[in-house]
Formats: C-alpha cells, structure tokens, sequence
C-alpha cells in the first residue's frame, strides 16, 4: 500500500516559504507541536489537495487561504503531496505519484506527475487508489480521534457518526 513520502506547502496560510515536511512513516503519522507551530494549518493543506472541504472557492475564499503575513502577502500558494507508490496503487507505473493544487486570486488548478489535470481526473485517481468518499477515515481532523474512539459501530458508518 502506498503511502505520504513527502509534502510540500508555499504560501498556504501561514506557510510563506516553501517547506518540505519529510520523511512520513508507511504506518501512521502524528504531528505534535506548540500553539501557533502550524499543525492546523499543515492538516488544511493536507486537506486542501485530498479532501472535499475546499471544493468550491470563491475568489474571497481563495485569498483567504493566501499567506498574508508581515511584508508582502503571496500571489499564489500551493500544496504537493508525493506519494510512494512502488506498488503502483495510482496505477502510473512510477514509483511515485505527485499531486498539487495550486491557487491565486484567479485560479485553482490541479497537476499530476507535473502536467495539468482536471478536478474530475484527480478525483477519479484517488478514487482508484482507494481515497472514497464514502470511507472518510484516510484524514482524521483535529478533535475527532477521540470522537472515533468512542463512537458505537453503527455509527462509524455514517461518517464521524453525523
């Protein structure tokens, strides 16, 4: 199975400079940190290129996810996240896959492997590689472990049990 090598954010909220966050464990990662280190932040890009929550931007809702801190704020931001994918799980034949989003003012556009994508291109990949809408569990937010610890069996089919 594949997993997250490596994951690159600029200009993504309070990510101004680009920053690599690796190595990432195949098993399971956690990200500790102090207030204001950046750990929600980091999961909102993570979010940001896998999820559904940004789906639909306004222009507003695009600047909002902008760097806007002390000096300049940035023009565009994006988020790349490299995959291991020995086992071919993207089905690319490469042995890794890489996924970014890219945002401005006036744009969001996605790249797989460094060529242009559509929204419905990326969607379908994740949806081969196992990344379903109707199994939420791939990205568990901030808050909602111990939601899942404790929720009954029935309700974990129902989404974070809502």
């Amino acid at each position: 199975m594949g997993y997250i090598k490596q994951i690159t954010i600029q200009g993504f909220k309070s990510y101004k400079e680009q920053t690599k966050i690796e190595p990432f464990s195949p098993k399971s990662n956690v990200i500790v940190g102090r207030n204001g280190s950046g750990k929600s932040n980091f999961f909102a890009a993570v979010r940001f290129v896998l999820g559904d929550d940004y789906h639909h931007m306004s222009r507003e809702e695009r600047q909002a996810l902008l760097h806007e801190g002390s000096g300049s704020a940035v023009m565009s931001a994006y988020v790349e996240v490299c995959f291991d994918n020995s086992q071919d799980r993207f089905h690319t034949g490469r042995p890794e896959f890489h996924l970014r989003r890219t945002i401005g003012q006036k744009k969001d556009e996605y790249s797989i492997d460094g060529k242009n994508a559509t929204k419905a291109e990326v969607q379908q990949i994740l949806e081969s590689a196992g990344f379903s809408r109707s199994n939420p569990y791939y990205i568990v937010p901030q808050g909602r472990v111990t939601a899942l610890t404790n929720m009954k069996d029935f309700e974990a089919f129902d989404g974070y049990g809502q």
